[in-house]
């Protein structure tokens, strides 16, 4: 098993989309940048776990956590003309764009701000911690998600 995080703006879809329907997949689609594509495609696998990090808002941070329930697949949005995601040059035999399916695991407590990511020397290699990282979707170490997981748990707690 593998462990991501994936970035979000929360008006979009949040980890409280996830909360709201437990029990049913969510189409996480829209990723636009190559090498965010290739990890959906290439590595993201039904089973891993995924941070949701909700961005591009207020409050941003860690919300909670998904699971990988359905492997990469083309993504349905790039053939909607409609869709903000609508991509001209994809076509049925030519898709360029995939999704994978999450479903919802657990939503912390409170957020897991990224000043709190920051502040720990357990996640300085976090690729979301480092400078001029925009990806969407990211690999998480083993241990930066056992070291986010404490962290997400103990907030609040003395």
């Amino acid at each position: 098993m593998n462990y991501w995080l994936f970035k979000t703006e929360p008006e979009e879809c949040s980890i409280d989309d996830f909360a709201k329907t437990p029990d049913k997949a969510i189409v996480w689609e829209g990723v636009r940048n190559y090498q965010a594509r290739n990890f959906l495609r290439d590595q993201v696998q039904s089973g891993d776990l995924v941070f949701i990090y909700h961005s591009s808002c207020k409050d941003i941070g860690i919300a909670g956590v998904a699971k990988v329930v359905q492997n990469s697949y083309p993504d349905p949005s790039q053939f909607n003309s409609l869709s903000p995601y609508f991509d001209a040059k994809s076509s049925g035999t030519k898709a360029a764009w995939v999704a994978v399916d999450l479903q919802f695991v657990e939503k912390f407590p409170q957020l897991l701000s990224l000043d709190k990511l920051k502040e720990s020397t357990k996640l300085e290699q976090l690729a979301l911690v480092k400078k001029g990282n925009r990806l969407s979707v990211m690999p998480v170490s083993p241990a930066e998600w056992q070291t986010i997981l404490i962290m997400a748990k103990n907030q609040g707690t003395t």
